[in-house]
């Protein structure tokens, strides 16, 4: 007696639905490739998480991939301990380039 309530999932039958019109062997190898996509990614998760378990144990730096900061290029910001750090100049801001939008600054007395 069925109470109408499916027993899988909703992944579950749209993953079904999607590989249900192809031929055996294609939906054999795509399980092989996502069983094997998740190994791979489980596996990664694995070396990481031991390698920063070692590096807590010697208290060396975690390895760890490139960041997007690494990918800049041109775009890159300059020198922030350049010379204008040293010299006093003010860096500009946002309000530098308002022009007449700009809100005017009140001087330092208040009467």
């Amino acid at each position: 007696m069925s109470a109408g309530v499916p027993l899988a999932s909703w992944k579950t039958q749209v993953f079904e639905s999607l590989l249900g019109f192809l031929p055996d062997w294609v939906q054999i190898t795509v399980l092989a490739l996502v069983v094997l996509g998740f190994l791979t990614a489980w596996t990664l998760k694995l070396k990481r998480r031991i390698a920063a378990r070692r590096a807590r144990r010697t208290g060396a730096p975690v390895p760890s991939g490139p960041s997007g900061a690494d990918f800049l290029g041109p775009y890159a910001p300059g020198n922030q301990g350049g010379d204008a750090a040293r010299s006093g100049a003010r860096e500009p801001s946002g309000a530098d380039f308002l022009g007449p939008y700009a809100p005017r600054r009140e001087g330092g007395d208040r009467a």
